[in-house]
């Protein structure tokens, strides 16, 4: 009999054959290859390992195991997830279900390590949102996951810093700017030393973070990745509306010093402890952080307001989450469909949400019929699942966005990290890249 290993690299080399043949005739995707159907479910998870987080992940394949008798083993990965996987996949021993965000897929779908979905046969999928779907969905129209959980992003605040400054909650963006700047010069802590800062920014070019931080801000402002169609796009990363978002970008590091230093070297796990311990008084980010900062810096010290309308006239948000993707090899493909239809269920939905703790892994619920507010009783989660309602937008489709991001990234970097920059020239330069990789890509117009 064949060891498990040797059996998910026969299915791997099966389903690679079946995909090129796919690609190739331009059929409809491939039934899942036959497997043991009681083979046990790996399942790896991109969250911090010994976090709440993990624990939750556990607690739903604890409870996938009991419905189905299933055996399922989470492992909690978080540093250099996607190298990590990369290796795995390079040694034939990839998990059966990777739960990773969606703006993964399309690098997943070219490194040819995820099985396509049948949508209809989804059971449940149906009940999910059609936003949702859509960050499941590749360039192709093929969708290669199940969405899981989604996300929006909204300013913290330091509202006891505000209102001891007698400064009303920002309305504009002119007004928002004003706060950081006052955060910065009139020292809100009291301490009598200059050491707080408007602005906390993960600016690293690392997974391209500053970008990620960025998109929101961009879509405010008027600005787009691109326009057009998908498979016939052209770039909009330097017209003047995309210049005003990136200018505005550096004033706030090189005009207004607003931001908190040492940002352009920051990730997202460098940047939460600046806005907790005081550094900064204003942070865009996600829901996931409100238990760990109620824990740490005290609920009544901050509030979450949406990010007001900007230069383009509207407030935007970068609409995220996380998708459940069936990697290519399984021993079980029918547990791994059993498994993703288990997470989107009422009773996985539910069981991510944790309630109003911060091990959270269902941020917003994909499942219509979820009813957030009686999961939760913090009502500060109505303010993202409303902004992601109505202005959340996602990255753009595309085979592979993660070359678009790092490029973004590493343009916006350069620009806040030289205060003698000139940002519509450096963008122009970067909407040159997006066009040949656009053409590498066979996405252009």
């Amino acid at each position: 009999m064949l060891s498990r290993s040797a059996t998910k690299l026969v299915a791997a080399l099966a389903i690679t054959l079946a995909a090129a043949s796919v690609s190739a005739c331009g059929n409809d995707p491939e039934p899942a290859p036959a497997g043991n159907p009681t083979a046990p479910i790996e399942i790896w998870v991109r969250k911090p390992p010994g976090s709440n987080t993990e624990k939750t992940h556990i607690a739903l394949a604890a409870k996938f195991t009991e419905a189905t008798g299933i055996k399922a083993n989470v492992t909690a990965l978080f540093d250099d997830f996607e190298t990590k996987l990369q290796q795995a996949a390079a040694q034939k021993k990839l998990p059966d279900i990777v739960v990773n965000d969606t703006a993964q897929l399309g690098t997943l779908v070219k490194q040819g390590i995820v099985r396509d979905v049948a949508k209809g046969d989804i059971a449940g999928g149906d009940q999910l949102t059609p936003a949702a779907w859509d960050a499941a969905r590749g360039s192709d129209g093929k969708y290669y996951a199940v969405p899981f959980s989604a996300q929006s992003f909204a300013l913290f605040i330091r509202k006891d810093w505000r209102e001891k400054l007698g400064i009303a909650q920002p309305k504009t963006w002119d007004e928002l700017d004003a706060l950081a700047t006052s955060f910065t010069t009139k020292d809100p802590d009291g301490n009598g030393k200059a050491d707080t800062y408007g602005y906390v920014i993960p600016g690293s070019t690392k997974r391209g973070y500053l970008d990620w931080y960025f998109s929101s801000f961009l879509w405010a402002a008027g600005g787009d990745y691109f326009s057009g169609n998908t498979g016939k796009l052209s770039p909009a990363i330097g017209s003047d509306a995309s210049v005003t978002a990136a200018q505005w970008l550096k004033d706030q590091f090189c005009a207004d010093k607003s931001v908190v230093p040492g940002a352009v070297t920051s990730e997202t796990t460098q940047a939460h402890p600046l806005f907790e311990t005081g550094k900064g008084g204003i942070y865009f980010t996600g829901p996931y952080n409100m238990a760990r900062f109620d824990k740490n810096l005290g609920k009544d010290k901050y509030e979450v307001l949406a990010l007001p309308a900007g230069p383009g006239g509207k407030s935007s948000s970068l609409a995220e989450g996380e998708n459940v993707y069936l990697m290519a090899g399984s021993a079980n493909p029918a547990g791994q469909k059993k498994f993703a239809e288990f997470l989107i269920s009422v009773d996985g939905q539910t069981i991510g949400m944790a309630g109003d703790t911060d091990g959270n892994v269902v941020r917003l619920p994909v499942n219509k019929n979820v009813d957030l507010t009686k999961v939760r009783q913090d009502t500060r989660w109505v303010v993202f699942d409303k902004v992601y309602k109505e202005v959340g937008k996602y990255s753009p489709v595309v085979p592979e966005w993660t070359p678009f991001r790092q490029a973004s990234a590493e343009t916006l970097n350069a620009i806040v990290s030289d205060c003698a920059s000139n940002p519509k020239a450096e963008m122009a330069k970067l909407a040159e890249k997006f066009t040949a990789e656009l053409k590498k890509q066979g996405a252009g117009s």
